[in-house]
């Protein structure tokens, strides 16, 4: 009876310890807010340049209005897309390796790692 209720107390632990996947952390239109009265699309595109770096993403242009973000971490690597203006910034999940995307959901950390991003890419433009 014992060995039941050890076996099922474990059971219970090893599934709570699974990595629930969440649904995919988009930042839509954030607001810049930054110590400039009227920041420039150029300023806001360091911001996010600057941010990238320092958090190990792999950040380019791609166009006129838009960056493509990389990060690469062990075996995994996620690409978003970051549209911005002068007024605003997204940032939107593209693809992914190793993160077990099904279309909705994602591994864990995906959230956090676009989570620093967005505070980061926040950071400069109130440095600014």
């Amino acid at each position: 009876m014992k060995f039941k209720i050890v076996a099922i107390a474990t059971l219970a632990l090893l599934l709570g310890a699974c990595r629930i996947a969440p649904t995919v952390y988009t930042v839509s239109d954030a607001p810049v807010v930054s110590n400039l009265s009227s920041p420039a699309k150029e300023d806001v595109r360091k911001a996010i340049l600057r941010a990238g770096g320092t958090l190990g993403w792999q950040v380019t242009d791609n166009g006129p209005d838009t960056m493509t973000g990389v990060l690469n971490l062990r075996t995994h690597s996620v690409t978003v897309d970051i549209p911005y203006s002068a007024k605003q910034y997204s940032i939107l999940y593209k693809d992914s390796t190793n993160l077990n995307y099904d279309g909705t959901s994602i591994h864990k950390n995906y959230t956090g790692w676009v989570q620093n991003l967005q505070k980061g890419i926040d950071a400069q433009l109130k440095a600014m």
